[in-house]
């Protein structure tokens, strides 16, 4: 009898650590499941909050030179931090094109230049861009405007280019 009742203990003992451990790796596979959805979340959020700042102008009627160029210098930075040298817009790639009245303005990274090279680069085209726009004023109309449309990438879910042209 004694010896049953041993069997009994030990018995009950290894179901209640097959128990224990079943319980934890039921805990630990939930958890890393929600720890990847909220991953999956924040990158979600992330992409949403970078594309606004291109989509925010769609469907706007009053989209001025200043404001196409702001969104070709967020599009020049992209372009620059990851490296990105100048090209068609493509949506394989975070490389993000912004096309005014059928022209490329952004620029992409340049091997060998400094950044300090690549800031005058930029500066002098935009500054440019603006010059011509303010000099074509007519007195009646103002700042010429323009419509806005954006293509988001089926791969990464990223704006890749944004058109701007001139309403006329």
């Amino acid at each position: 009898m004694e010896n049953a009742s041993k069997a009994l203990l030990m018995a009950a003992g290894v179901l209640l650590g097959i128990m224990i451990i079943s319980l934890a790796v039921y805990l630990f596979a939930n958890f890393g499941g929600t720890s990847s959805q909220i991953h999956a979340n924040i990158e979600e959020n992330q992409i949403a909050q970078f594309n606004s700042q291109f989509t925010t102008y769609v469907g706007k009627d009053n989209v001025t030179i200043h404001d196409v160029i702001s969104m070709a210098s967020l599009a020049t930075q992209n372009n620059q931090s990851y490296e990105l040298p100048h090209q068609a817009a493509n949506e394989n790639t975070n490389y993000i094109a912004v096309i005014l009245n059928g022209n490329s303005i952004e620029l992409g990274y340049k091997e060998g230049q400094t950044a300090a090279q690549r800031k005058d680069e930029i500066e002098k085209k935009y500054n440019k861009l603006i010059s011509d726009e303010v000099n074509s004023i007519s007195d009646e109309n103002g700042l010429p405007k323009y419509t806005v449309s954006v293509d988001i990438s089926t791969v990464t879910k990223r704006v890749y280019r944004v058109t701007c042209n001139k309403i006329t």
